[in-house]
């Protein structure tokens, strides 16, 4: 697909979201009833009982989108201002694909000094979320550098009694995990018997070794850009530490000696072909750096020859993109059908496990009609679905949902009907 600089920018011109207004005002018996007089009567209820808040406001379904801009995409840090363009398309992502409303929320004056550059105060950040939070919902915390992300995360999730999500962090672990399960599949492997070599161990690395070792993986080793985390290394912060391990490996390459799985969340072309000839038998190598893999799959194919294997990376021109669209959406959209004050790792790996189903079910006619070259059976080119299945908004959605009441971070709740809430709007959302 060629896309020229010049059509992206003009795409972007204006924005990419804006208001729309849920009830109609087109009399003065509307303007009335919205704001004053009228409006009096909601705020009065508010006061007597906070529940009516999520009654009586947007908040239901309104996710903000907070970012300090310290870790951007692939560009770093650029700051708050320059981080806008991608707040606004998570909010066009939260819409097209969960029907949530998620909104920009760019942080200045966050980092140590209350300056707009340098590293990220934590407490800044905290108690500048904290503080917005009673509009919204949810929080969905994004491009954050680590580790400064982990402690606001953790934070905040203590603090406030509604969702708060950092998707650099979880929502590759959990699209990540959802095609490790599906590689077991056919690769007729368990996942209590995998060994996994993680390259990168910031925000996505850390939890994705966490996902993992959730789901029953006995064996993951985390790599950063001194080698492989060993208990033995005094350099090490208190999340690697979590994740340290006893052994005699020391690079990638020793790691990887065996390992069922790769994962990658680094930098490109630091995975050679002798790395991935030391795997055990039929490999999966997940390399997701952007826009350059770890290693690329046309090297992969190379090597491997006619031996079998499973390639993922995060670019959209290869099969198996592992794509954060496959997830934030619909753990939002769930865990806000049923008021869940929290999205827990339950939670987490039930969303992994219902996009892992989707992928195995037989394609539907409306994505093959998007995807009409590709063959999409559960197999070494297709372990995860596409971003534009429908039955992800039913699917994923429902799932999370579950969990949480499961999981008690959603008080009890007639589940048939949530589910039947998310059939008739995934309906209405494309009757039109």
């Amino acid at each position: 697909m060629s896309i020229t600089i010049e059509e992206i920018l003009d795409y972007h011109i204006g924005g990419k979201v804006g208001m729309v207004c849920t009830k109609s005002l087109d009399s003065v018996r509307d303007l009335c009833i919205a704001y004053t007089p009228g409006v009096a009567e909601p705020v009065r209820e508010i006061h007597k009982d906070i529940s009516n808040l999520k009654r009586y406001t947007a908040k239901n379904n309104l996710v903000a989108v907070v970012s300090d801009g310290t870790a951007i995409l692939g560009l770093g840090d650029l700051g708050a201002s320059a981080s806008i363009p991608v707040m606004e398309g998570k909010g066009v992502l939260f819409k097209a694909f969960g029907d949530v409303d998620g909104w920009p929320v760019p942080l200045n004056g966050c980092r140590q000094g209350g300056l707009n550059e340098g590293p990220t105060d934590p407490q800044r950040v905290i108690e500048m979320t904290a503080a917005i939070a009673p509009m919204y919902g949810g929080i969905n915390l994004e491009d954050i550098a680590a580790p400064a992300c982990f402690e606001i995360e953790d934070r905040l999730d203590e603090m406030l009694d509604i969702p708060v999500f950092h998707d650099d962090q979880w929502g590759t672990a959990v699209i990540t995990l959802a095609g490790v399960m599906n590689y077991c599949r056919f690769a007729e492997r368990d996942m209590a018997e995998l060994r996994v070599v993680i390259n990168g161990a910031g925000a996505a690395g850390t939890r994705i070794a966490e996902m993992l070792k959730a789901s029953g993986v006995p064996s993951v080793v985390l790599c950063d850009s001194r080698g492989v985390v060993r208990s033995d290394r005094d350099d090490l912060n208190s999340k690697k530490r979590e994740h340290a391990v006893d052994t005699s490996a020391s690079t990638i390459g020793e790691a990887m000696k065996d390992a069922h799985v790769f994962v990658g969340v680094s930098v490109a072309d630091c995975v050679t072909p002798d790395d991935v000839l030391g795997m055990a038998s039929y490999p999966a190598i997940f390399a997701m750096s952007n826009p350059v893999p770890e290693i690329s799959p046309a090297l992969v194919a190379e090597t491997m020859g006619d031996k079998p294997y499973v390639m993922a990376t995060g670019r959209s021109d290869y099969p198996n993109q592992i794509n954060n669209v496959l997830g934030f959406p619909f753990l939002f959209r769930g865990a806000l059908d049923v008021g869940a004050k929290t999205i827990n790792i339950p939670m987490k790996v039930a969303a992994s496990e219902a996009l892992a189903a989707v992928a195995r079910a037989p394609i539907t006619e409306e994505v093959r009609e998007l995807y009409p070259t590709e063959d999409l059976v559960l197999g070494p080119d297709y372990v995860i679905p596409k971003p534009f299945d429908r039955r992800l908004f039913v699917e994923v959605s429902f799932a999370t949902a579950k969990a949480a009441v499961e999981s008690g971070a959603a008080e009890e709740t007639d589940l048939d009907a949530v589910r039947s809430r998310l059939e008739n709007r995934n309906v209405e959302r494309f009757s039109s």
